[in-house]
């Protein structure tokens, strides 16, 4: 495979181009979720409620309204919004709605969420 390069460099490594290239290309479907859970995550409301969801495994709208001083419409707007990306997942109790993260998801919010913890147990 050949590469038009693009830049006044005097000398391309063209081995380490392609490497590079080849791993982008395969990593397609990995950027595409962490880029949607991000972009979802990038409201800090939606990032409080994904972090409680990931400390208690599994939360009501009612409890997350009481937990965020907020009324239970809005919450259920920012859960609509998660659900809607395949974040998080639903099952039904009775009358009641409980959430919790998607497996695949949690893997990279721990990272995250570890280091906000981390960053509080030193302050």
């Amino acid at each position: 495979m050949k590469m038009e390069i693009s830049c006044t460099r005097a000398e391309a490594d063209h081995k380490q181009l392609l490497n590079c290239k080849t791993v982008i290309d395969g990593m397609t479907n990995d950027f595409s979720k962490i880029t949607k859970l991000l972009s979802i995550s990038g409201n800090e409301v939606r990032l409080k409620i994904l972090f409680l969801l990931n400390m208690e495994k599994e939360l009501c709208p009612c409890d997350l309204s009481d937990i965020l001083g907020m009324s239970v419409p809005a919450v259920s707007q920012h859960i609509r919004k998660m659900k809607d990306a395949d974040i998080i997942s639903s099952r039904r109790e009775g009358q009641t709605l409980y959430y919790s993260l998607n497996e695949d998801e949690t893997d990279i919010l721990d990272s995250i969420f570890k280091s906000i913890k981390l960053k509080r147990k030193t302050a």
